[in-house]
């Protein structure tokens, strides 16, 4: 494998970094590149996309079109992508066109697949909840009576947000459940009874460098992340263990770029893995105001190859994400002192949609 300095490595400003896809974490990945000097090439289906609008130059194109991932391998000097549903086989001709991809097309395709995602993190230290696959109505009845009901029956692919996913109280009930979401793969997952939801915003550069942000504590309204607040109160003893785990987690994947990983707390004072996301991540908005170098910085910074920034926190964050129409009361927030306004340029607010974010700050 060619050295990073063989590569072009580490870009120097005026480079251009491609990214896939063209949603709020594009944007802000857009934006972070430009402070650094490079110029962001953004390929995404929409005309009028939130990253596009901010980014040097847009691909209009499906995310499978081979003319378009020619056009971006031409353009960029390294491809990374601001969520994990990038078809596979895209990252793919990227690789075979010669195009640098960080994070790798392996990570992506673990964080595609809940099962093998599950299977990856034990099989590298990282504990979770007891789990089974299942690819038919019996064989899901199998899993449930196998982990234990109720479990959480989850499709192994796609869904996010709460979506792709359903609770069985009982064994009898799991064909049903199995049915009513689509009779596609699925993962069964044991209940976990936890104290608190936690994550961990990792990174890790193209030296096998690896940096480490404060935990957030993590809310949850109807499956969709509500608020952050960071750093966490924690233990050292669990400060550790998620540091472990990340560590294992961007090691086991030889992992380039920032890693979001999503953490529960029982009550003996473990951590189990929920799931990992090779991106940035909502709950690591916080650092945009309350840390020296931000996520979306750090990641740019380490796919480019440069060193990467301190993760020390400057403040303690809350962070809310603005639902649907709550986006209209920006006028209300942007007059009070502690909060700084983060709107994502979407046109039309729905509910549940995610049109921004607000953090909180205060001092430490």
């Amino acid at each position: 494998m060619p050295s990073p300095s063989e590569r072009g490595l580490p870009l120097e400003p005026g480079a251009a970094i491609g990214i896939i896809g063209g949603g709020q974490l594009g944007r802000m990945l857009a934006l972070a590149a430009a402070r650094l000097g490079f110029d962001a090439v953004v390929l995404e289906p929409e005309p009028d996309s939130p990253a596009g609008r901010v980014a040097a130059q847009t691909i209009v194109v499906p995310y499978d079109d081979a003319e378009g991932l020619r056009t971006l391998a031409a353009r960029a000097h390294v491809v990374t992508f601001e969520f994990e549903n990038v078809p596979a086989a895209a990252v793919a001709q990227l690789t075979a066109m010669g195009a640098d991809v960080a994070p790798g097309a392996r990570p992506l395709a673990i964080a595609q697949d809940r099962f093998e995602e599950k299977t990856f993190l034990n099989a590298n230290g990282c504990p979770t909840v007891a789990f089974a696959a299942a690819t038919t109505g019996p064989e899901a009845s199998e899993a449930v009576a196998r982990v234990g009901a109720p479990a959480l029956m989850k499709t192994r692919r796609d869904g996010y947000d709460g979506k792709g996913q359903r609770w069985v109280e009982h064994a009898a009930d799991a064909a049903d459940a199995f049915a009513a979401l689509g009779g596609v793969p699925v993962i069964v997952e044991a209940a976990c009874e936890f104290v608190r939801e936690l994550s961990v915003i990792a990174v890790r550069g193209r030296d096998g460098a690896t940096a480490v942000y404060p935990l957030a504590e993590n809310h949850h309204e109807g499956g969709i992340l509500r608020r952050s607040s960071a750093p966490a109160h924690v233990t050292i003893p669990i400060a550790d263990q998620a540091e472990r785990i990340a560590a294992r987690v961007l090691s086991g994947l030889d992992y380039v770029g920032v890693i979001g990983i999503e953490l529960f707390e029982i009550a003996d004072g473990r951590l189990l893995v929920n799931e990992f996301a090779p991106r940035v991540h909502n709950t690591g908005h916080w650092t945009m105001d309350g840390c020296e170098v931000d996520q979306f910085e750090q990641h740019i910074r380490a796919v480019a190859g440069w060193p990467l920034g301190p993760t020390a926190a400057t403040a303690h964050v809350e962070m809310l994400n603005l639902l649907g129409d709550e986006a209209a009361t920006w006028l209300r927030l942007a007059s009070e002192p502690e909060t700084r306004v983060h709107l994502y340029g979407k046109r039309e607010a729905k509910p549940g949609r995610k049109m921004g974010h607000v953090n909180r700050v205060r001092p430490l």
